[in-house]
């Protein structure tokens, strides 16, 4: 679709450059929305990630990519979710800030009703964090409590992708699979922010688990094994008992040439994400009231033109407390 700077320009998050919803006016997100209702949250963590890279590393994935994409498209990009949920197997890790599930959830729908609430009600949640089995009941919650018109999209980059991690034996860059912290995860953190990453400090580790290989899948399920990575609890060691050095795997083999083909498909099918839903939706537009709610349409209506237009409520009408 085009080329891509590798690694983007980043520090978007102090500019003034109309990247961040945040660093705007209300008079300047006005005008956004006239041309552009569409908003990337990027939702992280604050995590181990070894002696070599940065905490809020799986943060970085997300923001880099989103600023990218938002600079791109002219969408908006939401300062990030720094604090995240996690498994049961990162518990204990120092440097890992544990959000407890339902706390997670809580706060996740509430930035959903409140980005909502000021006209962004096209919304793609771009997580970069082993926490996918828990953002979609977020955006389920959202809906079911307000029953508005809305475009919702919980997208994990690795996902978007899944081609881009295969193994040098099937033809691919990496000599081991995606896990935490690892070959995989290192390479893509140096694609996108080499500044952060400190590769003369690097440890390895050897994965492993109780079971034989096969059964128990790794990050982001790519292997497609029977048992998905977060449909278990004791079939591995924990990683403050088994990995110290905050790494799963073989992060000395990590080079960012690895993972730059991967990126830019990334960038390229946000691109397209974005694209599409302004296209079917444009500015203004979203799914027709009587085929995605049971609310009464004169409700509806009202919450959709706003609280400061006449006739209009915000969305808190409908229901709280969340």
């Amino acid at each position: 679709m085009g080329e891509w700077q590798i690694p983007p320009k980043g520090g978007h998050m102090e500019s003034a450059d109309g990247l961040y919803l945040q660093n705007m006016t209300w008079k300047q997100i006005e005008e956004r929305l006239k041309t552009n209702d569409l908003i990337i949250v990027p939702v992280g963590s604050t995590e181990a990630h070894g002696p070599h890279a940065p905490l809020g590393e799986d943060t970085f994935l997300v923001t880099r990519v989103a600023e990218a994409v938002a600079a791109k498209t002219g969408c908006t990009v939401a300062q990030p979710i720094w604090y995240g949920s996690h498994p049961y197997h990162h518990l204990g890790m120092p440097g890992t800030i544990v959000v407890p599930e339902e706390v997670f959830v809580g706060q996740l729908k509430a930035v959903i009703a409140g980005l909502w609430n000021m006209g962004f009600r096209k919304q793609i949640l771009l997580n970069g964090h082993g926490q996918e089995y828990v953002i979609p009941t977020a955006l389920h919650q959202f809906a079911k409590t307000y029953q508005v018109p809305a475009v919702l999209i919980n997208l994990n980059w690795y996902h978007a992708i899944q081609d881009q991690f295969k193994l040098q034996g099937e033809g691919g860059p990496y000599e081991t699979p995606f896990i935490h912290a690892d070959e995989v995860e290192t390479s893509w953190s140096l694609a996108l922010f080499p500044e952060f990453m400190r590769m003369e400090d690097v440890a390895d580790t050897t994965p492993r688990g109780f079971l034989p290989e096969g059964h128990i899948d790794k990050a982001g399920n790519l292997l497609h094994r029977p048992v998905a990575w977060y449909g278990q609890v004791g079939c591995g060691p924990i990683e403050v008992a088994a990995y110290k050095p905050g790494v799963v795997g073989k992060a000395s083999a990590a080079r960012a040439e690895k993972a730059i083909p991967g990126v830019e498909k990334l960038l390229d099918y946000m691109v397209k994400l974005v694209t599409d839903i302004l296209t079917a939706f444009p500015p203004g537009k979203l799914p027709p009231i009587e085929e995605v709610t049971q609310r009464r349409k004169e409700d509806v209506e009202a919450v959709l033109k706003g609280p400061l237009a006449p006739g209009g409520r915000s969305i808190y009408t409908l229901a709280y407390p969340m």
